[in-house]
């Protein structure tokens, strides 16, 4: 059997994503014949049948979907290559994929970026969503250059450099028409568990992840980021701490009241990244952290998330 090639790894993609062979023609620049024959000639080569074509959308079979998540990991291996390599040429990464937690302020982010970006360099800059430990995993994995706002574990790799951003103070906030709202102070765990909890979910594909301020038996609404948790507050679907100073804004205009627990929550906060003698950090990744060592640029990493 003839060996899987880039082009073929790329079409299959392309197909997938557009979900139209004439869409993924196009995208590739190439006419639909040459794009159907490329296909074909892999499924005579796996003798499988690698999309189902008997609707109007392309939609890959059980053996194309395998297919597909083998060629995502091969599309991303190749990249990671090409990264080093290229940095290695010109001191300058191909790449650069920043991992950014919901407890970090986005448009502070975008202000770093905005920056980066005006430097012109011949690195492509990427952004992308975690929470909790789904952060440092992006890190540790190798699908992130430098994670923002992780909490450091026990155990990491040699090679991984980090830098504290400062620590978060979490306050206990409910909207005024919530139960706990006139609740004699401080609130106990078994006040708690009765109602509610809005939670943030760990981005982390695989393992147990991180579960934080919640109890056994208690009921969960769970939402995908910070801001999320934020809009369930205010409308009173349900109760759970947040960032102070995400959440001062609301309090001041009575939007959220905030409780005190028997609880405190004061979460340090990080910045990683890998750096080591055999793989030296890149001319854009000591940007970024040339700028993270800056007081002013941590302090609004973590104090500006109203504006996020």
């Amino acid at each position: 059997m003839r060996c899987l090639s880039l082009d073929q790894i790329r079409t299959l993609v392309a197909i997938a994503d557009l979900g139209s062979f004439a869409a993924a023609a196009r995208k590739l620049n190439l006419v639909p014949s040459a794009l159907t024959y490329r296909v074909r000639q892999l499924e005579d080569a796996l003798d499988v049948l690698l999309f189902d074509r008997s609707s109007r959308q392309a939609r890959p079979t059980a053996a194309g979907q395998e297919l597909l998540r083998e060629a995502g990991r091969l599309l991303q291996d190749i990249d990671t290559v090409a990264n080093r390599v290229k940095r290695v040429a010109t001191g300058w990464e191909a790449v650069l994929t920043v991992a950014v937690d919901s407890i970090v302020s986005r448009s502070v982010v975008m202000d770093l970026c905005e920056a980066f970006l005006a430097l012109n360099s011949p690195t492509r800059l990427r952004i992308r969503h975690e929470t909790l430990s789904g952060t440092m995993a992006a890190l540790t994995s190798g699908q992130a250059d430098l994670a923002l706002g992780v909490a450091l574990g026990q155990h990491m790799a040699a090679d991984i450099q980090h830098m504290a951003l400062g620590e978060v103070p979490f306050v206990f906030a409910v909207a005024p028409q919530h139960p706990l709202a006139l609740a004699a102070e401080p609130l106990s765990d078994a006040q708690l568990v009765q109602h509610r909890v809005v939670a943030v979910a760990d981005s982390v594909q695989r393992g147990s992840g991180l579960t934080v301020g919640l109890q056994g038996g208690q009921d969960v609404f769970t939402v995908p980021d910070m801001a999320s948790k934020l809009q369930a507050q205010l409308r009173g679907l349900g109760a759970g701490f947040l960032p102070q100073s995400l959440a001062e804004p609301y309090v001041k205009q009575g939007l959220l009241v905030v409780k005190k627990t028997d609880q405190s929550r004061l979460s340090p906060v990080h910045a990683a990244w890998r750096d080591s003698r055999l793989s030296p950090a890149g001319h854009a990744l000591l940007w970024w952290t040339a700028q993270l060592d800056k007081p002013a640029t941590r302090l609004a990493l973590l104090q500006k998330m109203h504006a996020a």
